[in-house]
């Protein structure tokens, strides 16, 4: 066992924390505000091959494995939660289904245009009556002659105002159980019929895109259908997989963030004649958060590291969720504490940090899927 990173690794990671630090950190809370991410940031990304990190390179990408994708997004989301997610869902929520799933015409199509960042990739699985309850999907997709036909409504759709080819789930097959009668389908924007809905105005991650995609009867060919027939459950679970990596790195990310402001804040904020970090309630504080973090990338990197290997990484992916976003939570929690009255205002970044983390209990599969799922690779059916 080697805790050692490689040093791909170590290239890897330096490169995000710089452009994290130099592009993302001064800019996060104007992001955050505006509500958008600044399209050059979107150009630099590209220019750095982050959109296509796990697409191999002889379709235009970096070659490198989930493993180096978690290091990065911890560096991304330490800087901005909002970046952070559209760049995991973008490489674990579509790169990767279209590498495991997709026929050798869709990766030649598909996967330089995702690497470059020329498409930005988009998952529309949840609908108003299907959270949770994944296989619950209503929308249904037709088989009309050597075209697909699609009808529904997708919400909580990251990156679905800018996204270039999204990856829907729709039902082929009623007469069988929810989850065997689903299948995925690749969708470019520019699909009639396809129409972005609403936005979202969200408690944190702000500047992220959350829309509605909206099908009426949306006709794409009948090659556009990744993977086999009514097996898209199995594509949809085996994509979250990789995306519960991508989540709890971004949780893990904004847990840093909390825990290098309130270092920092515990230094420099005065009471009863000395620094609060002097005393021990403030030590214990940061002692608690550090192993909390260091127990969540352990878990993050034993995930990401089964999941390289094409071992079955499910109940690891979901410990690590888990793990994660309650670390996160109570980091960015105990973060404003410290912070006392300032930390509650917007002239810190802290409030920003507490709102982002949130989130990172739901998406993804909320924290009680999470412990139903770990739950069944203890105690199997």
């Amino acid at each position: 066992m080697d805790f050692q990173p490689s040093e791909q690794q170590v290239l890897v990671r330096d490169m995000a924390r710089s452009f994290a630090e130099a592009e993302l950190m001064p800019r996060a809370t104007k992001l955050d505000r505006q509500g958008f991410i600044d399209p050059d940031i979107f150009e630099k990304m590209g220019e750095l091959g982050l959109w296509g990190l796990t697409i191999p390179e002889d379709h235009g990408g970096a070659g490198m494995g989930n493993l180096e994708l978690a290091i990065v997004l911890e560096e991304i989301n330490r800087a901005c939660a909002s970046t952070g997610v559209t760049l995991s869902v973008h490489n674990s929520l579509l790169g990767s289904p279209i590498m495991q799933f997709g026929t050798q015409a869709q990766k030649d199509r598909w996967l330089p245009e995702l690497a470059s960042g020329k498409r930005i990739g988009a998952y529309c699985l949840t609908e108003p009556n299907a959270g949770s309850d994944a296989a619950a999907i209503a929308t249904s997709a037709k088989l009309e002659g050597d075209e697909w036909v699609l009808n529904g409504t997708k919400i909580f759709v990251t990156n679905g105002a800018f996204a270039g080819l999204f990856v829907v789930y729709a039902r082929t097959d009623t007469s069988v159980s929810k989850a065997k009668g689903i299948s995925a389908f690749l969708v470019p924007k520019e699909t009639p019929g396809l129409s972005i809905g609403k936005a979202e105005k969200k408690c944190g991650i702000r500047a992220s895109s959350t829309t509605e995609v909206i099908l009426e009867n949306a006709r794409i060919p009948k090659d556009a259908l990744l993977g086999p027939l009514n097996a898209g459950f199995k594509v949809a679970m085996y994509t979250l997989d990789g995306g519960r990596i991508g989540i709890a790195s971004q949780a893990l990310g904004i847990g840093v963030a909390a825990l290098e402001a309130s270092i920092k804040y515990s230094r420099e904020r005065e009471q009863f004649g000395k620094p609060i970090g002097d005393f021990q309630a403030i030590q214990w504080k940061l002692a608690d958060m550090s192993c909390q973090l260091e127990a969540s990338r352990m878990l993050i990197h034993k995930a990401a590291w089964l999941r390289d290997r094409k071992e079955n990484c499910t109940q690891a992916a979901a410990q690590a969720k888990l793990t994660a976003s309650r670390a996160a939570n109570y980091c960015a929690d105990e973060c404003l504490q410290i912070h006392g009255g300032a930390g509650y205002t917007d002239h810190f970044h802290v409030e920003r940090l507490f709102r982002d983390a949130r989130i990172t209990e739901i998406y993804e599969g909320v924290s009680d899927v999470q412990r139903i799922v770990i739950a069944r690779g203890l105690v199997p059916a």
